[in-house]
């Protein structure tokens, strides 16, 4: 059994009683949680070099000895700012289509289509050592890739931004749902900042449009949910 913590924003906690992964340690002000507050963590994974998902991983993983997970450059960047080199994955980071696993994780990277300040912008697909599969998309439009990695992996949950402006709107979300044939999925990268969607209404619209079996777990910031 896992538990899904959802910390606002893009950031969550993946745990199992083997493994803990924290992904875009952003701790938004209404989720009642901190990089201090958030507990252990094996291992710490960041999408892009944005501050709104680089966050506290710094922080996160010289507290707790976390290994960071980041695409190459991102790693080196953030090894300059204070991880040390032991604790960055596979030493210099990886890349898109690699697999590095830490403690039962395994861990791949796919592409997301954004910007970056340093590497390249990326999703997740974590496989979590009780046999959950999470697709963590980072900040990314749709795109026909995703049907790809739908056919490679089970996907149990995909963590889909839904917000608009920076990333994928409610409809590309719900297509998104469809491309990947995930069984459930939540919605992040919402409510953050005014400029972004407030609730998610218009996503849950859209995916019963489409008469997906794909289950909506909606959350509040600081909620977690049990999958296994």
């Amino acid at each position: 059994m896992s538990e899904i913590i959802w910390y606002g924003h893009s950031a969550f906690k993946i745990s199992t009683p083997q493994a803990s992964v924290i992904i875009d340690p952003f701790f938004s002000q209404d989720c009642g949680h901190s990089a201090e507050s958030a507990g252990h963590a094996d291992l710490v994974l960041v999408t892009h070099d944005h501050a709104d998902h680089v966050g506290d991983a710094v922080a996160l993983c010289r507290r707790t000895g976390a290994m960071l997970g980041a695409i190459v450059g991102t790693a080196d960047k953030l090894a300059a700012a204070g991880i040390p080199d032991g604790q960055i994955l596979n030493g210099i980071g990886f890349n898109m289509g690699g697999t590095l696993e830490h403690k039962g994780v395994a861990v791949t990277m796919t592409p997301a289509f954004h910007s970056s300040d340093s590497g390249s912008p990326a999703g997740y697909i974590v496989r979590m050592p009780d046999g959950l599969v999470v697709y963590h998309a980072g900040d990314t439009c749709v795109f026909s890739g995703m049907e790809l990695w739908g056919r490679l992996y089970d996907i149990d949950v995909a963590l889909l931004p839904v917000g608009g402006v920076f990333t994928m709107d409610a409809a590309q979300a719900a297509l998104a749902c469809k491309l990947l044939g995930c069984k459930a999925v939540i919605p992040m990268h919402w409510g953050t900042f005014p400029v972004l969607e407030q609730n998610t209404a218009a996503f849950k619209a859209a995916l019963a449009k489409l008469r997906l079996s794909c289950a909506c777990v909606d959350m509040r910031p600081g909620e977690s949910a049990h999958f296994g």
